[in-house]
């Protein structure tokens, strides 16, 4: 297919959270021919109101879509949409007050893997994450397994593509922001907190770092303290996206009930 991989959503959940969030638009849908279920039916209903385009396809058509995708499983419901766009550092800027004064970020340093990529973006968005840093670098791109397994998230989210992480981690700082990473490690000699033992009631981001080497050493130098879960079994540590929704959710619950 002509199509980037990055312009098609598919899966039941992904395109109806596409369309219901009508952020980015769709440009046609390409539905099973054989599908008329109820879940089918939802998203034709939300596809007829905002006048996108139908055309009911046959199996092996579908399956070309997607067979560049490595497991993609389209469940018979693809839409071919533009691209998410990233935003630049200076939009962040323009757009920061009007976070109010208590923003809650997160940073993913070197999260490569575009389903941890989604995962992460999923939390975020239900977590209720202001700004989302993704490294220009350092990062999956937002292809289209991304997006299914965001579902819906690199939609709704203000995600900003960062050239200089380290530069950027400074400035939230002059903006009040307190850095939280996440890691098993020490920080500066000190030992990581238990993450519900932070206070992340204030303005705050949070950074996750990537598979396997988790935070790289200048990332975890401007973190202004450094948290870990700790591990009771065999396992040396969560997948990254786990426990970015473990740390997202202890903020949740201390900023809701004004721990």
């Amino acid at each position: 297919m002509s199509k980037s991989d990055s312009d098609l959503v598919f899966g039941i959940h992904a395109v109806e959270s596409l369309l219901s969030v009508g952020r980015v638009q769709v440009k046609k849908l390409s539905v099973l021919d054989s599908r008329n279920d109820k879940r089918i039916e939802a998203i034709l209903v939300i596809a007829r109101e905002q006048g996108v385009p139908v055309e009911r396809s046959s199996r092996k058509y579908l399956d070309k879509m997607v067979n560049q995708i490595r497991g993609a499983v389209h469940q018979g419901v693809i839409a071919e949409t533009e691209s998410v766009q990233l935003a630049d550092e200076r939009e962040l800027e323009f757009r920061w007050q009007s976070f109010g004064a208590n923003p809650l970020c997160l940073i993913l340093d070197g999260v490569m893997d575009p389903r941890n990529l989604g995962a992460c973006l999923r939390s975020a968005d239900a977590a209720g994450v202001q700004v989302v840093l993704l490294p220009k670098r350092r990062c999956a791109p937002l292809s289209a397994v991304a997006r299914k397994t965001a579902s819906g998230a690199a939609e709704s989210l203000f995600l900003v593509s960062v050239v200089n992480l380290a530069r950027r981690m400074r400035w939230l700082t002059d903006q009040g922001v307190q850095i939280i990473g996440t890691s098993g490690e020490t920080a500066e000699g000190k030992p990581a907190l238990r993450w519900s033992e932070a206070d992340y009631r204030g303005a705050c981001a949070i950074v996750a770092g990537g598979e396997g080497r988790g935070m790289r050493a200048l990332t975890h130098k401007h973190c202004d303290q450094v948290v870990a879960i700790p591990m009771a079994g065999g396992v040396e540590s969560l997948n990254v996206s786990v426990a970015t929704g473990i740390i997202l959710y202890e903020a949740v619950r201390q900023r809701s009930a004004g721990a």
